[in-house]
């Protein structure tokens, strides 16, 4: 087996170098100390053995790492005081900005730099000249944490300067609820996505409440209904691609009358969102108060977004991506070739 520079078996002292058990990932030191080593990718295999120590490294590129952390949190329960270290690029995925805001962690952090007699002069030479004074460089050599995402669709900052009050909300000429909906309703389930999102005469949208959550079918049908007429909207739209009929029949049932339209994904998430997160930037979408979960989603939203990586399914950004989209789209009847008359949707914005 090959060792690399800086592995535990080539950086240990002569006279205290641990055995490796290759076949049992089971490193072995002369006082007795025993360690076991786990992908990442197997969060299952944590079930059932106990520690009084983990190391966890390279965190943030954990593919699935919130249901791996969820297992070694349960296996962490030896001795009177078990602990954990994680090693990792500040990546700002939702389980590191968990950990960073946890009171009990005590965070250490160091350049690439500060480094610098361990690497190569030609390496350090071609990151500060590629890098320095990126975001990307910020985040993997300086190990910032940054709240916006390098690549991400959505800006924090563009958010916070577009966001309003509930009394600064204008006169919404048309306002929906749209859905997400899940198709399980475990624990590990996604959630469904529910957000109700108005547009006002200049055609500026208003992220009015973010209602998503993990519900059974009937429920996450009786939260939309509910925000339906709580917010007095004109539509109920949801993406039927998993849900398939279910999803308008389970509307139904609670309420037969209730208007609602169906939206096919037949185009990927990176697709949808892009002309939503362009609005966005032209500063004319207004969150009306403070979405945390909804804006974490949106500001790690990247080109490469990876689920599971990631650890979650950005539920509540595809939600929002529908309600805006149809506020966007005007309704076309194919018969006529026109903009069908609705109520409240002054046929001028078109």
């Amino acid at each position: 087996m090959i060792e690399g520079p800086a592995g535990i078996l080539r950086t240990a002292p002569k006279w205290f170098e641990p055995t490796f058990e290759s076949s049992k990932r089971k490193l072995a030191w002369p006082n007795g100390a025993i360690a076991h080593a786990f992908s990442a990718e197997e969060a299952d295999r944590l079930r059932g053995p106990q520690f009084d120590f983990g190391w966890c490294d390279e965190f943030a590129a954990w593919q699935g790492a919130e249901a791996t952390w969820s297992m070694f949190e349960f296996a962490l329960r030896l001795g009177a005081h078990p602990r954990w270290l994680v090693t990792t690029t500040p990546r700002p995925i939702k389980i590191v900005k968990e950990l960073l805001a946890r009171p009990d962690v005590v965070v250490t952090s160091g350049s690439t730099f500060e480094n610098a007699d361990n690497l190569a002069p030609s390496f350090l030479d071609a990151i500060k000249a590629r890098y320095a004074g990126t975001r990307l460089g910020r985040q993997e050599l300086n190990a910032e944490v940054l709240d916006d995402t390098p690549g991400a669709l959505w800006s924090c900052i563009n958010i916070d300067q577009n966001r309003i009050r509930p009394d600064e909300v204008p006169t919404l000429i048309r306002i929906v609820v749209a859905i997400d909906p899940a198709v399980t309703s475990n624990e590990d389930s996604d959630e469904t996505g529910l957000i109700v999102a108005g547009m006002d005469q200049r055609r500026h949208i208003y992220v009015v409440e973010d209602g998503s959550g993990i519900y059974k079918p009937h429920e996450w049908a009786q939260r939309a209904i509910a925000l339906h007429r709580a917010r007095q909207c004109d539509l109920i739209v949801a993406e039927v691609n998993n849900g398939g009929e279910m999803v308008e029949s389970t509307l139904r049932v609670l309420d037969a009358e209730i208007p609602f339209r169906a939206v096919h994904a037949s185009r990927g998430k990176l697709a949808r969102a892009e002309p939503i997160a362009t609005k966005y930037e032209r500063n004319e979408v207004h969150h009306v108060g403070v979405f945390p979960q909804l804006e974490d989603q949106m500001c790690a939203f990247t080109t490469d977004f990876d689920r599971k990586r990631s650890g979650y399914s950005p539920d509540r950004m595809d939600a929002l991506v529908w309600a805006c989209s149809d506020l966007m789209t005007p309704v076309i009847d194919d018969d006529i070739g026109g903009i069908i008359s609705v109520p409240n949707w002054p046929a001028k914005l078109w």
